[in-house]
C-alpha cells in the first residue's frame, strides 16, 4: 500500500508541474543568481537598443561611455526592461530584450523584466491582448500565458519579473479585466506566477500598480491578495499622482504592513529643464507640474530623486526604486514629431552629457 501511495503522489506532482508549465514537458528549474533583499537602485532603459541603433554617443566626465557602464559605475544595481509579445517594429520584443538582458548580466547588474502581456504599451487605460491571442477561449488564453511566461523564464532568466505593467484594472482585456472579470484576472495572475515559481523559485515576482493614493492601492492589493508574489511595485509621477511626498511614504508603510510585502517605487522621473529638444510634446513642461522645492534644473532633478530614495529607505517596507525614461533622449532629431516625450527628464542633457541625477544610485 505504501508503494502505491508513493507512486500516486509522484504522479500527482508530475501532473501539477505539467499544468503549471503549460505543456506536457517536465519542468526544469532555471534559477538566476540569488537575489538578496538589498536596496534596489534601478533604471528602466528599454529604449536603449533603438537609441544605440541611431549611433547616439553618450558622454560622462567628458568621455564617450556606454550607458550600462555609466549606470554601473554610478551605483545602479538593477536594470528594468519592458517586454512586448509581438511588437510591430520588433523593439522591446523577446529577441531584443534577451540580447539587452545578456548585456546587463555581463555588466554585473540584475535584470528586472516588466512583462506587458501585450504587443504594445500596457497601462491603467490600455491592456490590449496580443493579436496572436485575441480570439482564444479563456482556457486557451491561460495556456498561452503559461507557455509564454515559461519561455521568458527559460530564455531570459530574470532576477525580478513583473506580471503585467500598471495593472490597476487587470490585464489582457477583456478577459482579464479586474472589474468586469475579477476571477479570471486573478486566475491569469496565478497562472503566470505558478510557472515562475516552478521554473525559477528564486526569481522575485512583482505586482505593479500606477498610483500612490492610499484608498486605491489598498483596494487593489486587497483584490490580488490571493496571488503568490513578493514585491509591490508603485508608479509615482507627481504630474499624475500628487505632489505630497509624505503621502507616498505613508502608502508604502501601509501596504507593507497590511500585505506583508516589500514595496518599490517601480517608476518615477523628474525634469532637469522645462525646455525641449525635439518637436514632440513633452509630458512635463510647466512650473505648476513640479513639486514644491524641486526646480526643473539638474540640481532639482537630482534632489527630487534623492528625496524619493530617502523616503523609500526610511519607510518600514521600502526596498528600492526605479527611474523611468532616463535613456529616452530626443534621438530622432530636433524636428521629430514622433520622438521623445521625456527628453527633459532623461539622465542626459541636450548634448547627451550625463547629469548629476545619476548620483542618486550611489550607496549613500
Amino acid at each position: 500500500m505504501k508503494k502505491i501511495v508513493i507512486i500516486l503522489s509522484l504522479l500527482v506532482l508530475a501532473v501539477m508541474q505539467s499544468a503549471c508549465s503549460g505543456s506536457d514537458a517536465p519542468v526544469t528549474p532555471v534559477d538566476p543568481p540569488v537575489v538578496a533583499d538589498d536596496f534596489i537602485r534601478a533604471a528602466d532603459i528599454s529604449f536603449l537598443p533603438e537609441i544605440e541603433s541611431a549611433k547616439v554617443v553618450f558622454t560622462n566626465n567628458g568621455k564617450a561611455e556606454d550607458m550600462l557602464t555609466t549606470l554601473k559605475n554610478s551605483g545602479c544595481n538593477t536594470i528594468r526592461i519592458r517586454l512586448w509579445k509581438n511588437p510591430a517594429d520588433g523593439h522591446s520584443g523577446l529577441a531584443e530584450v534577451k540580447t539587452l538582458a545578456a548585456r546587463v548580466k555581463q555588466a554585473g547588474l540584475k535584470v528586472w523584466l516588466t512583462v506587458h502581456y501585450s504587443d504594445t504599451w500596457a497601462d491603467p487605460g490600455t491592456q490590449t491582448t496580443p493579436d496572436e491571442w485575441k480570439n482564444l477561449s479563456f482556457a486557451d488564453l491561460k495556456t498561452a500565458v503559461a507557455n509564454y511566461t515559461s519561455t521568458i523564464i527559460t530564455e531570459i532568466n530574470p532576477d525580478i519579473i513583473q506580471i503585467g505593467n500598471e495593472i490597476n484594472s487587470g490585464l489582457l482585456w477583456p478577459q482579464g479585466h479586474l472589474i468586469n472579470q475579477e476571477a479570471q484576472c486573478i486566475d491569469l495572475l496565478k497562472t503566470a506566477g505558478a510557472v515562475i515559481r516552478s521554473k525559477a523559485p528564486k526569481t522575485k515576482i512583482m505586482i505593479h500598480y500606477a498610483g500612490v493614493k492610499a484608498s486605491d492601492t489598498d483596494w487593489f492589493f486587497g483584490k490580488v491578495n490571493s496571488v503568490d508574489y513578493d514585491y509591490i511595485g508603485l508608479s509615482y509621477y507627481p504630474i499624475w499622482h500628487g505632489k505630497d511626498l509624505t503621502a507616498v511614504k505613508s502608502t508604502i508603510d501601509a501596504l507593507g504592513t497590511k500585505f506583508g510585502k516589500k514595496v518599490l517605487i517601480a517608476e518615477t522621473a523628474y525634469p532637469f529643464t522645462l525646455s525641449w529638444n525635439d518637436a514632440t510634446n513633452n509630458i512635463v513642461g510647466q512650473n505648476d507640474q513640479l513639486v514644491s522645492g524641486y526646480d526643473a534644473t539638474p540640481e532639482g532633478q537630482k534632489n527630487y530623486m534623492l528625496a524619493i530614495k530617502d523616503l523609500v529607505k526610511t519607510s518600514k517596507s521600502g526596498i528600492g526604486f526605479a527611474y523611468w525614461g532616463g535613456e529616452w533622449i530626443a534621438f530622432k532629431g530636433s524636428a521629430a514629431v514622433n520622438g521623445s516625450t521625456f527628453e527633459n527628464q532623461a539622465f542626459y542633457d541636450f548634448t547627451n552629457k550625463a547629469l548629476p541625477v545619476l548620483q542618486v544610485f550611489s550607496l549613500n
